[in-house]
């Protein structure tokens, strides 16, 4: 290579041409110059892996964390979904139960009225029963009141002991109407009239035994059987 020299003024300046490189020196060279362009390129493709795995790493755990986040998310809804279920079904039995308790509290009430109601009910037509039966007594007797008479015989035809002194002890107005209306049949009986006794009741008295053929008792016995049946029905 040479080297163009300028002109001066000053006479004497002459070219400078530079001496050629040794051979063994290009090939230094050239060898330095081709390590350095390996270990560059060494370093590059190393910088360049350790930059590609971290941002695959970076990549991979934003990655990781997105579907973390998200499967978190889908977990803890279903979570949530399954607990607000279970909250729901547990408030709602409850509630439910509450409601069946009332329920259950409101049909024993009406039970127990209905009951009371019935019994009532049921006492009501039993004791209309009674009154009924005894005007129809009264009324029949005062009709008929020598059927006092057909009691009384056969009322002696169960007691026992001889039949002897046979008293019967009627209320003074049945013993009255008697005497009037069937004075033949009266005549065989020894009747005797008893303030004591109501209107229906009626004493067979003989010298070992006594009987009551009173019609109030014959209505009790028939009423007390009555209610069994009816008490019995309610139940």
């Amino acid at each position: 290579m040479g080297v163009k020299i300028i002109k001066g003024g000053a006479p004497g300046w002459r070219p400078f041409l530079f001496p050629p490189r040794p051979s063994a020196l290009v090939a230094e060279l050239e060898a330095a110059a081709a390590a350095n362009s390996s270990a560059a390129l060494q370093k590059a493709i190393s910088d360049g892996y350790q930059e590609g795995l971290e941002r695959g790493y970076q990549e991979g755990l934003e990655q990781g964390r997105q579907e973390g986040r998200s499967q978190a998310f889908e977990q803890g809804l279903q979570q949530g979904l399954q607990q607000g279920l279970e909250e729901g079904r547990r408030e709602g039995r409850q509630e439910f139960e509450q409601l069946a308790r009332r329920l259950e509290q409101v049909i024993e009430s009406f039970e127990e009225f209905r009951r009371h109601y019935e019994r009532a009910r049921r006492e009501e037509l039993l004791e209309l029963v009674r009154k009924v039966s005894q005007q129809v007594i009264r009324c029949e007797l005062t009709l008929h009141p020598a059927q006092l008479l057909t009691l009384a015989e056969e009322a002696l035809a169960t007691m026992p002991g001889d039949q002897e002194d046979v008293r019967i002890l009627l209320n003074p107005e049945e013993y009255a109407r008697i005497k009037d209306v069937a004075a033949e049949r009266a005549a065989n009986w020894r009747l005797v009239p008893d303030e004591r006794l109501p209107l229906g009741e009626c004493r067979v008295v003989t010298a070992h035994a006594e009987a009551d053929i009173g019609c109030q008792q014959r209505l009790d016995s028939c009423m007390e059987t009555l209610k069994e049946h009816l008490l019995t029905e309610e139940a």
